[in-house]
């Protein structure tokens, strides 16, 4: 036994004294290895580094509308004034069953994907109301070929049935029956008006994010009409027709 150590010992002597001079014996370093858990949850450098690169993909993702809308209202290159009133926060369309005019369940939610022009007022769909839809198609067919980038969408407040002699007039447009309680929501009046006086412009994320002034007229769409060419101008990199 004490051989066998002596041997070794004189062994670590002699291969110590036969290396070259400057030489240095050959030096491991030893790493600790991750615990179970840190497998199972991810090392936290890798979670802190998804988590920015997920940041970063909503950032891009966000960017076009963002710049859009500091195209629109912040820069304003042509020196206009904004005839519809911005809505800040934007609000995000909400994730709600709805019914379509054939009777079918579909989500709120399938209206993202495009620019939109909505109105709302109940099935009876009184004089102002026909006025909102006639001036809805007429802002929309004024646009020419950018028109495909806009959708028309009338939202129907109650369960009153939509008049037969008004079905030929909503053939451009989206119509769905959403409760005014859901509505509300999203989209909601100036102080002192109601849901069903104003036009509201959604961005093709789902954002409720302009206005217009209620009881509106001729005079008055044109001026929305110049907002919503300007949007469209101002998206025209990121947004395409169709969704």
């Amino acid at each position: 036994m004490s051989g066998s150590k002596l041997s070794d010992a004189t062994f670590s002597r002699a291969g110590a004294s036969d290396l070259p001079s400057g030489d240095q014996p050959l030096g491991l370093t030893v790493h600790t290895m991750p615990t179970p858990q840190e497998v199972i949850d991810g090392h936290p450098r890798r979670r802190i580094s998804g988590r920015w690169k997920m940041l970063a993909v909503m950032l891009v993702c966000a960017a076009p509308v963002i710049a859009s809308y500091l195209t629109f209202y912040v820069i304003r290159p042509e020196g206009r004034s904004v005839f519809g009133e911005l809505i800040q926060p934007p609000r995000p369309v909400p994730d709600q069953v709805v019914m379509g005019m054939d009777g079918k369940p579909q989500n709120l939610q399938a209206l993202k994907g495009q620019w939109l022009l909505i109105s709302t007022a109940g099935g009876a769909c009184d004089a102002a109301c026909e006025k909102h839809l006639y001036l809805q198609r007429q802002i929309r067919e004024s646009l020419g070929r950018e028109k495909d980038r806009l959708d028309w969408v009338w939202l129907v407040s109650d369960a009153e049935p939509v008049r037969e002699a008004l079905l030929p007039a909503v053939k451009g447009a989206t119509v769905l029956r959403v409760g005014e309680l859901q509505i509300a929501q999203w989209l909601s009046p100036a102080v002192g008006h109601l849901l069903p006086d104003h036009l509201y412009v959604v961005d093709p994320m789902g954002n409720w994010m302009l206005r217009f002034p209620a009881q509106l007229d001729m005079a008055g769409a044109a001026k929305a009409k110049r907002d919503i060419d300007r949007l469209l101008r101002a998206s025209a990199a990121w947004d395409e027709p169709g969704r």
